[in-house]
């Protein structure tokens, strides 16, 4: 089996690579299907055959558990580390008890330090906006660091007595006995590789703004100190790429530069409803990058049309934002595209854009045409389609184009 290679950052593919997938729990199997066959397709019209994808099946969530009694068992674990790149499903996590993340889990094995959720509205779907083609927009999230990391202890275990105490012989601060204890943490050296990586893509991709998000002016020594990293980085390592929004008003040149503002958190939800065409690229710590992409994707209608990527320096996870919905699961009418356009950045990061590209353009014909699954249909006024029935039109009209 052919794996994929990692140096310095840099994806080396070779012409068949073994690339494991999580089929998920809920409606996560039938649409983690659904978008392997339309990546397949998209790869063999592209290449005439000549690259092909080695999908391997690793077990994790409700699956896992019921075949091997653990939700994430080792030999899951050994896999992922030798392959280091996965198509993902969504995986339930329970609120407020049971089992930790196995999402999180893999997020921190591989290191995948950057959340990555491009949101762009296609002509077709139902917003809520009255302009929402102006919504273009890509988030990048710190992945790694933040309550995320999930340091939290319940209000009577001895850990929770432990820091409570120490709290109060050591900082006079006094917390109450009935406190469950999260800790925050955000590094800069974390704050530093996701700033780098946000403001190459701007770079690169000739994006125009990186707004920095932050609840600084409370959380003055985590958020805060994020806001101050993020710039410190910018303005140190992309001195000719940058001109912060303060310098612009005061007269700076914009022509060929990124613009650098920051936006305190709560705000920001405001600003991207109300003026969303001044966002552009979009750099958080964890929790506010959670935010933020859901709220974002509520802009263009629907968040199961919106895939994410988990990239680190040396390996990726891929998968759509949105939850296992197990009321819909088993029935044929979930909408796959979120998890197709997971796989749509995978084929990005792997450097095969001709099938990426292909993927995009099908999806954005499909739903002009209104064939489209019973989420958007309902809006449209149309018959919906099943999945496997929206999976075969993508794929045949990808047929189409070769």
């Amino acid at each position: 089996m052919a794996k994929i290679k990692f140096q310095n950052g840099k994806w080396d593919v070779p012409s068949n690579p073994t690339i494991l997938y999580i089929e998920g729990d809920g409606i996560g199997p039938e649409i983690t299907r659904a978008a392997m066959k339309v990546i397949d397709t998209a790869v063999r019209v592209a290449y005439s055959g000549s690259r092909q994808i080695e999908w391997k099946e690793v077990l994790a969530g409700d699956k896992a558990n019921q075949e091997k009694g653990d939700r994430f068992p080792q030999e899951t674990k050994d896999a992922i580390e030798e392959y280091r790149v996965i198509l993902k499903g969504p995986l339930q996590t329970p609120i407020g008890k049971g089992w930790k993340s196995v999402n999180v889990a893999i997020r921190l094995m591989l290191d995948l330090y950057a959340n990555i959720r491009p949101v762009r509205y296609i002509n077709g779907i139902e917003s809520p906006l009255k302009n929402a083609e102006k919504v273009d927009m890509i988030i990048f999230r710190e992945n790694t660091d933040d309550l995320y990391r999930g340091i939290e202890y319940i209000y009577d275990s001895n850990e929770a007595k432990m820091i409570r105490q120490f709290m109060k012989d050591k900082l006079n601060v006094e917390i109450e006995e009935d406190t469950g204890i999260g800790i925050k943490v955000i590094s800069r050296a974390k704050t530093q590789r996701i700033t780098r990586l946000a403001m190459r893509y701007a770079v690169e991709k000739k994006r125009k703004k990186v707004t920095i998000m932050h609840k600084g002016n409370v959380m003055k020594y985590t958020e805060g100190a994020f806001r101050e990293w993020a710039y410190e980085t910018i303005l140190k390592e992309f001195r000719e790429n940058a001109v912060t929004e303060d310098e612009m008003s005061q007269g700076a040149k914009v022509e060929g530069k990124v613009i650098v503002n920051d936006r305190i958190a709560d705000n920001m939800f405001q600003q991207i409803i109300l003026r969303p065409d001044e966002y552009d690229v979009i750099l958080a710590p964890n929790v506010n990058g959670d935010y933020i992409s859901d709220a974002a994707g509520a802009l263009v209608g629907n968040i199961g049309m919106l895939g994410g990527a988990n990239i680190g320096d040396d390996g990726g996870m891929f998968e759509a934002i949105h939850g296992t919905a197990p009321k819909y699961a088993g029935k044929n009418v979930a909408n796959p595209t979120g998890i197709i356009r997971g796989g749509e950045l995978m084929l990005n990061f792997m450097g095969w854009y001709e099938a990426s590209n292909l993927i995009e353009k099908v999806i954005e014909k499909v739903i002009e045409k209104k064939k489209v699954t019973q989420d958007i249909a309902r809006f449209m006024n149309v018959n919906p389609l099943s999945t496997s029935e929206f999976t075969d039109i993508l794929c045949k009209e990808m047929e189409t184009q070769s």
